[in-house]
């Protein structure tokens, strides 16, 4: 069932994208689904605010991180490298423009849930991210 504006009970998901406008179409897709989305724009912004989280306690972490792969500084594939170094089993989808096997490859060996490539139905991004949060 899609919302509008998301609950104040909604899960909390995770959107690192360098791109702006990507950003922007995927956060307004998600929250019309139902999440309440943070938005970030890179993979040090992301490990930052994730790190912050795990301090703050269980209640404070995301329910999901959907992550591009391919960003400046820190990669989407380093980000989730991050969270298995810190024993977090967040619930990671990957998006990308460049799907070779060998991304895929890396992204299954870190636990990827999913790896979506470019272009992809919103409707789908969605579906999928719904997945993966747990039933409250």
């Amino acid at each position: 069932m899609k919302q509008p504006h998301p609950r104040a009970d909604a899960p909390r998901l995770l959107l690192a994208e360098d791109d702006a406008e990507m950003r922007c179409m995927l956060s307004r897709a998600l929250r019309r689904s139902g999440f309440h989305v943070t938005e970030l724009r890179d993979g040090h912004e992301t490990v930052s605010l994730l790190s912050h989280c795990v301090t703050q306690g269980p209640e404070q972490m995301p329910h999901l991180l959907i992550s591009d792969v391919r960003m400046p500084g820190c990669t989407g594939l380093e980000v989730l490298a991050h969270l298995r170094r810190s024993h977090q089993r967040l619930p990671v989808i990957l998006i990308t423009s460049f799907g070779d096997e060998q991304t895929h490859e890396e992204a299954r060996r870190l636990g990827a849930a999913q790896v979506i490539d470019k272009p992809f139905d919103l409707d789908e991004l969605c579906a999928a991210a719904w997945t993966l949060v747990p039933a409250s």
